[in-house]
């Protein structure tokens, strides 16, 4: 038996790609029985797929879940998937709107089936407006919620890092709470609800911090004129001599005079006032020169660890091996597979990392807990609904 903070939680997954299966991770990881609902491949070989080796192993947002593959335009699967629905505390899909519904599916069909279900529905646009129906991707949804806009600056065209803003900070992990929230709400009134996850509104609604500082001036509406759009020459992004990066952001006035102290800039006229604008761009260029004397390497020996607010710029392959993230098992390598660790920490949970489930699996053990008898198993094999 499963444990963990969400032990006893049935999450039905309907397959699908990015922020949906991701929350299913998240959930998976803290306990949280995850049944995706994959689709049937008739024949595995002719669509290329290795028994041995069918990718599943990469795909580590499957980890902890099981599996079970349908064929969604078999009416015998559709009623397959609403008896489970029946068992289930959640369900998660991501299709566009409408998709559901025109399969039989849709959340008042489910209601009907469990009053207690939270039905979550992971989009881009969102369920309703002008724009819910239309295609799109990460930067394309952060760019109309305005979450991409403080990723430029005046020399640099608005950009975030991939899927991070978007996809798993307005999506994942709003979907997430949501449907969390949702089950608590369902255990204390018995009723459940649908949760209209949107990465517009969600990258808006983790934009909070920026809005509040864009309120109080601390960031303008015009990039590079603000201490923390890159306008500040003590919170920026730095070359060193090696063509690698480093960054600072010394914003408290005790930090930012240990900034100027270790870089030999103490007695520099243009960094007396930390906050006189009309000296940062100029004090900016020569802060850019002495990150440029050493490599980054060298910089994090003599900056890493103080209060100076420093930090390297690694990549993928760097960060897992960096002494801070190894000391604290920030990522951990699964079946020859490197990948994040669940986070966060627990003091009563460790999460226990397993391999992700080759399509349909775990068919039969789902059939059998949802009530299937083998004849009847036998039968929806017969009719190719599983």
């Amino acid at each position: 038996m499963a444990n963990g903070p969400l032990a006893g939680i049935k999450v039905i997954e309907m397959e699908g790609i990015g922020p949906g299966p991701c929350a299913g991770m998240m959930l998976a990881d803290m306990g949280a029985e995850v049944i995706v609902v994959g689709r049937k491949v008739a024949n595995a070989n002719a669509a290329g797929i290795n028994p041995e080796d069918d990718g599943t192993k990469h795909m580590f947002f499957n980890r902890g879940k099981k599996s079970i593959a349908v064929d969604l335009k078999n009416p015998d699967s559709v009623e397959l998937v609403l008896k489970l629905v029946e068992g289930a505390d959640v369900l998660i899909e991501g299709f566009r709107p409408g998709v559901m519904e025109r399969l039989g599916l849709g959340p008042e069909v489910c209601a009907e089936r469990n009053p207690k279900l939270v039905y979550g529905r992971m989009t881009g646009w969102g369920q309703t407006g002008p724009l819910s129906h239309a295609a799109g991707h990460d930067p394309n949804y952060i760019g109309v919620s305005g979450a991409m806009w403080y990723g430029g600056s005046a020399d640099r065209k608005p950009t975030a890092p991939l899927t991070l803003v978007g996809d798993v900070g307005g999506g994942t992990m709003i979907l997430a709470w949501g449907v969390l929230c949702g089950v608590i709400e369902a255990q204390r009134s018995g009723k459940g609800q649908v949760v209209d996850a949107a990465i517009t509104d969600g990258s808006a609604y983790i934009s909070s911090l920026l809005w509040m500082m864009k309120n109080t001036g601390q960031v303008q509406d015009q990039l590079g004129t603000g201490w923390a759009d890159g306008g500040a020459p003590w919170s920026d992004t730095y070359e060193c001599a090696d063509g690698k990066f480093v960054n600072i952001c010394s914003l408290e006035p005790k930090f930012y005079q240990e900034l100027v102290e270790r870089l030999g800039l103490i007695d520099n006229p243009l960094f007396a006032n930390q906050w006189d604008a009309s000296k940062w761009p100029e004090a900016k260029l020569a802060m850019a020169e002495v990150f440029k004397q050493k490599t980054r390497d060298q910089w994090c020996e003599e900056l890493e660890g103080t209060d100076v607010c420093f930090g390297p710029v690694l990549n993928f392959t760097e960060a897992a091996e960096h002494p801070h993230n190894v000391a604290r098992g920030v990522f951990q390598n699964h079946n020859g597979v490197l990948q994040p660790s669940p986070a966060p920490k627990m003091s009563g949970y460790t999460p226990e990392i397993s391999a992700p489930p080759r399509n349909g699996e775990h068919g039969d053990e789902i059939l059998q807990q949802a009530g299937f008898s083998a004849d009847e198993i036998a039968a929806l094999k017969d009719k190719g609904a599983v």
